[in-house]
């Protein structure tokens, strides 16, 4: 029986005709859909991969309208958490700092380098309570909220032409805003994208 497979006491592939018995052999799968099902399970793991060594962060949520009251992205008041909470720090040498750099890369896009003092990038307490000292960063282009950021360097990618003004902020694992005496722990760059 040359070219031809046993499964289950009965030929189940022939040379032109292959079909993958799953959950019920008398019934097969044609080969076709049986390696769409690998292919989904597999791609959309190495995908989830692909963006978690990326920092790039999935949010879980949407804002019905583009822009709030005030011009502000909606839910963001002052590009802040969702319902308006903040964590006030007092100012002194154990305040955090927050400080920006875009630099155009040599191969395509922008690199936002965030620099920080008293603040640690926290992953693995996202949106548990609030720690002194720890979180992670909301990033923006022209106000609006594109990524959350959980380490000090993130690849922006192409921009719109023109003036794009990039902004980060700092946030408690709860997402909740960091001020220090007032002011939100806020920087941002005007560049000019080609």
């Amino acid at each position: 029986m040359a070219g031809r497979g046993r499964v289950c006491g009965q030929v189940q592939r022939t040379r032109f005709d292959v079909h993958i018995v799953l959950l019920f052999p008398q019934q097969p799968m044609p080969r076709s859909l049986a390696l769409l099902s690998i292919g989904l399970f597999f791609g959309g793991g190495i995908g989830f991969f692909l963006a978690a060594a990326n920092n790039v962060a999935l949010d879980g949520h949407h804002h019905p309208s583009a822009t709030g009251k005030s011009g502000q992205p909606a839910g963001h008041a002052h590009h802040g958490p969702h319902d308006g909470r903040a964590v006030a720090l007092p100012a002194g040498p154990d305040a955090p700092t927050l400080h920006i750099r875009v630099t155009k890369d040599a191969a395509d896009g922008w690199n936002l380098n965030v620099v920080t003092t008293n603040f640690r990038f926290a992953p693995e307490r996202v949106n548990a309570p609030h720690r002194a000292g720890e979180g992670h960063a909301h990033v923006y282009i022209d106000g609006r909220k594109i990524a959350r950021l959980y380490g000090p360097w993130f690849h922006l990618g192409a921009l719109p032409p023109g003036k794009v003004t990039v902004a980060v902020t700092l946030n408690a694992n709860d997402h909740s805003e960091l001020t220090v005496a007032g002011q939100p722990l806020r920087a941002e760059k005007t560049i000019l994208a080609e």
